[in-house]
């Protein structure tokens, strides 16, 4: 697209991340039947169009109506990167942010990861540009918090991935906290599981948390999503040295307020779980996690680390790891060990970063 051709977008309105219900709205308000506001979903959600033009159910004059002040407000991704494993990392231009689109957030960006393997195809999804949690192994929170993406911006890295088609699975486990920007994660799981929407499985998408004080609570009652916990430490003190996040709420009121849930069923609860050599992948360490999860259905992912430029923590062995894994899963606490993948892009855990990312046209 043309610079100028993009500005003039850019004052029009997104349909992409409406709901059905709002697209009726748009559609009244456009002096349209309230019907045209579920073709427009149809076209949007089933199947991804590019522009208003291509809605080609609704009559010329009300494509006019419409491309007046809406445009679809797909953007494609301006770079990728591939692992010689086949994970792909992909860059989205952000349009908006928390601000308005001349702000000082114009010209951000954030990174997607899309992980290939047999017959599931996941995609890493950021929600923030940046992070406010700061943890130490983190690469993204060393970037700081520059602005939380709208619901248009976080399903983008859905709608306009080249192997859109292709995903199983998605992961709320790129840049950002998503109980940091609740209110739009949680609008994009709806599109997502809405019958008028991708009428996806609830239990296709995982979003992750720090775990945050009355955030969780509320997606937990909201979303039937699973749900995935940093933990990467269960005692407090040291967890706090890896987490900032521990002093607002630590880990123990985490899990005890995962106890108040079902996971026996088809949601799922997790604990992702770095490990750090002889810091935190001691048999230690597995007889407290052993403790705190006791009577809580769930499932723990050990997590190679992948190492951050100035962050002094020791990297774990295979062998330390899968002795940690199989103590937990004996003690009644079912454990696996994360593949590594893309490493070699700066796409694994921990690793992603648009810090030094910026784009005169955008």
């Amino acid at each position: 697209m043309e610079k100028s051709a993009f500005n003039t977008e850019r004052t029009k309105k997104r349909l992409l991340g409406l709901t059905a219900v709002e697209l009726k709205q748009v559609a009244l308000q456009l002096g349209m039947p309230a019907y045209t506001g579920g073709q427009i979903a149809k076209w949007l959600y089933e199947k991804g169009v590019m522009s208003i033009d291509e809605m080609t159910n609704l009559s010329k004059r009300n494509r006019e109506l419409l491309d007046a002040e809406y445009c679809v407000g797909a953007m494609a991704p301006i770079d990728c990167q591939r692992s010689v494993d086949g994970t792909v990392k992909y860059l989205f231009p952000v349009r908006t942010s928390a601000f308005s689109d001349n702000s000082e957030n114009a010209g951000k960006f954030v990174e997607t990861v899309f992980i290939p393997e047999d017959d599931r195809a996941t995609l890493c999804v950021s929600c923030q540009v940046g992070c406010k949690m700061n943890c130490l192994f983190c690469q993204t929170g060393k970037q700081g918090f520059e602005g939380n993406l709208t619901v248009a911006d976080i399903l983008n890295q859905i709608y306009a991935l080249p192997e859109r088609d292709q995903l199983t699975n998605i992961v709320f486990m790129g840049q950002g906290e998503p109980m940091d920007n609740l209110d739009n994660v949680l609008k994009v799981t709806d599109i997502l599981t809405a019958p008028d929407g991708y009428a996806w499985s609830p239990k296709r998408i995982t979003v992750s948390s720090v775990g945050l004080r009355n955030k969780l609570k509320r997606f937990l009652d909201e979303s039937q999503c699973h749900i995935a916990i940093s933990m990467h430490s269960p005692l407090h003190d040291q967890r706090l040295s890896l987490m900032p996040a521990e002093k607002a709420m630590g880990i123990r009121e985490v899990v005890d307020l995962l106890k108040q849930y079902d996971f026996t069923h088809q949601r799922r609860c997790s604990f992702e779980y770095i490990c750090f050599g002889g810091l935190n992948d001691t048999l230690e360490h597995g007889r407290e996690i052993v403790r705190l999860v006791k009577g809580l259905e769930c499932r723990v992912n050990l997590i190679r680390f992948h190492q951050i430029p100035g962050i002094n923590l020791p990297n774990s062995d295979l062998s330390r790891i899968e002795t940690l894994r199989d103590y937990l899963t004996d003690n009644g606490v079912f454990s696996t060990i994360r593949a590594s993948r893309g490493q070699d892009i700066f796409a694994a855990c921990g690793l992603l970063s648009t810090s030094h990312k910026t784009h005169s046209s955008y």
